[in-house]
């Protein structure tokens, strides 16, 4: 079987909605991504990723309820398929295969 194929920003995302759960909407998830990572993430850039991996069959998506503070709009929600659960257990999979496979004398550096 083909391996599934993540790129970093998506595997961030996948990861993240994880991590949040039931409350995986895309400004939750920028917002989480920028604290966990550090890192400036632009919501656009989430949206565009968690569309794809929908696409892909690595999320799915629903309307949650309506919120009064949101002038009754409703938050898509997010949740991770198995295919998406695959895709990360591969990744994790493969990163623990290359980074077991490195020398300890690659990380022993000379200062001069």
């Amino acid at each position: 079987m083909e391996r599934l194929h993540l790129g970093e920003f998506e595997e961030l995302v996948l990861l993240t909605v994880g991590v949040l759960y039931e409350e995986a909407y895309a400004v939750a998830i920028t917002k989480e991504i920028a604290e966990q990572s550090k890192r400036s993430v632009n919501v656009s850039a989430v949206h565009k990723s968690l569309y794809r991996l929908e696409e892909k069959g690595m999320l799915k998506s629903a309307l949650g309820e309506a919120e009064s503070k949101r002038g009754g709009k409703r938050k898509r929600i997010f949740s991770i398929t198995p295919v998406g659960k695959k895709a990360l257990d591969e990744s994790l999979e493969l990163r623990n295969k290359l980074r077991s496979q490195i020398p300890d004398i690659a990380f022993k550096w000379q200062i001069s």
